[in-house]
């Protein structure tokens, strides 16, 4: 197929297009390469997707409509994937602007030209974030998710709702991915293995939130990548079961899905760093601090409906992880700036 992805020097975005890639379909990656983190690492990751004839790439702000509007005319899609975001809790309240331009305005954007484009599926990232203050575990895709903890969180709900609405009127089929914790080779400098990672091997204290009483939902970046390609396979569809007397969030009558995707067997925190200490052989020095605003103390994921459609299991596990992350950040990420 003619896929369209786009945060394609992203995290995430760069193994999902491996994937694609290697199974033969024409991608066209686009990114804005934007300096968030060190831009470095976003281009190796390109230069990754570059050895692959199959793979074209396009330098894009898909917050310009008219640019966007020209890529779909031009390239023609038959599916996308949207994973350009701007990431970071903590970076949305800092930086709301930046946050609703890249989450907001760039994905009305990928809508808008998805429906005249006649895309036949969109899949989208949202978030665990969204599930905010609910302390029910695991979140399941049914669960109400109205009290978002920060813009980030709220941005993606907002994603969500601006996908139905697409779906609804136009008839897009669209999928929402909640993506819970990600982790692996190619990573992300602002998250929790990097900075753990880091500090540990220069002897710095690393920061424990919540005085180390949390737990996280961890998923390798393989296994995510697997997840999403399965998904944009699945063209999503009106349910069968959706009540308009007492609506889920998660379905509908219009060619709508929501899931969650990550491993289902939550991690404590401390569990995590001890695995890292012995993939690493060296002892972290801990600094115990209070929960940062905007996060939460758990996250765990019911993937029931996502492996009803698709079949999807994640099949590694936290040890087998993060000894490839060490081994990939001691060879290749230690070059890169911290963030």
């Amino acid at each position: 197929m003619k896929i369209m992805l786009t945060g394609a020097a992203g995290f995430i975005g760069m193994h999902t297009t491996q994937k694609l890639l290697a199974r033969g379909d024409e991608v066209l990656g686009v990114d804005s390469l934007n300096t968030y983190y060190d831009p470095a690492l976003k281009q190796d990751r390109l230069a990754e997707l570059q050895k692959a004839c199959n793979f074209k790439f396009a330098h894009l702000d898909l917050s310009d409509a008219a640019k966007t509007q020209a890529l779909f005319e031009d390239f023609k899609p038959q599916r996308v994937i949207h994973l350009a975001a701007q990431p970071g809790v903590r970076y949305s309240l800092s930086h709301p602007q930046t946050c609703l331009q890249n989450n907001i305005m760039a994905f009305v954007n990928v809508l808008e030209a998805c429906r005249q484009h006649a895309v036949e599926h969109l899949v989208f990232a949202s978030s665990s974030s969204v599930y905010g203050s609910n302390t029910k575990m695991p979140y399941a895709p049914s669960d109400p998710v109205d009290h978002p903890l920060s813009l980030y969180a709220a941005s993606k709900k907002a994603n969500e709702l601006m996908a139905h609405t697409y779906s609804h009127v136009y008839g897009l089929a669209v999928t929402g991915l909640r993506y819970f914790t990600v982790y692996g080779p190619w990573g992300r400098p602002d998250m929790a293995p990097w900075l753990f990672t880091r500090a540990i091997l220069k002897g710095e204290p690393i920061k424990v939130f919540n005085h180390g009483e949390m737990t996280r939902d961890f998923t390798f970046v393989n296994d995510i990548a697997q997840g999403t390609v399965s998904a944009l396979d699945c063209v999503a569809d009106a349910s069968d079961t959706f009540s308009k007397e007492k609506p889920l969030p998660d379905i509908s009558h219009a060619p709508y899905r929501i899931h969650n995707i990550g491993h289902q067997t939550p991690v404590p925190l401390m569990d995590f760093i001890h695995t890292l200490e012995s993939a690493l052989g060296v002892k972290a020095v801990l600094n115990y601090l209070p929960m940062q605003a905007g996060d939460v103390p758990n996250t765990s994921a019911d993937m029931t409906s996502l492996q009803h459609v698709t079949g999807y299991q994640a099949t590694t596990d936290i040890k087998d992880g993060l000894a490839q992350w060490a081994n990939w950040y001691r060879e290749i990420g230690h070059r890169y700036q911290a963030f």
